[in-house]
């Protein structure tokens, strides 16, 4: 149940913030909730492995490169989205920062800790 509350967060929040940010775009909010199922597979089998591979300059940057590597993870669920379409980098960079910043947000209200 925790993992329905959380996917629908996520698809929530990513499309409310495509009304905010003109540079990201769905079509309908069934394209958000594709996203979500869809950012939710990538971070559990993509992010992981770029993670290791960008370690080394995470660790120069102090974590900083970690918010590079989401927003990459935010362009490959573009590239397999059909309804969804993001205009450049720095778009997936601002969009990847504040979906993380808001569904935490949302996330630690609406789900519990059991």
């Amino acid at each position: 149940m925790n993992l329905i509350i959380r996917l629908l967060v996520t698809a929530v929040v990513a499309f409310f913030l495509t009304k905010i940010l003109s540079g990201v775009h769905f079509d309908g909010f069934s394209t958000a909730i594709v996203f979500a199922i869809v950012l939710g597979i990538l971070n559990l089998i993509v992010s992981p492995v770029l993670k290791i591979l960008g370690l080394p300059l995470t660790i120069l940057t102090l974590g900083l490169f970690s918010l590079v590597i989401n927003a990459l993870v935010i362009l490959i669920a573009d590239y397999f989205i059909d309804g969804m379409t993001i205009d450049g980098f720095w778009w997936a960079f601002i969009f990847s920062i504040a979906l993380s910043l808001i569904t935490s947000l949302v996330n630690g209200i609406f789900t519990s800790s059991d």
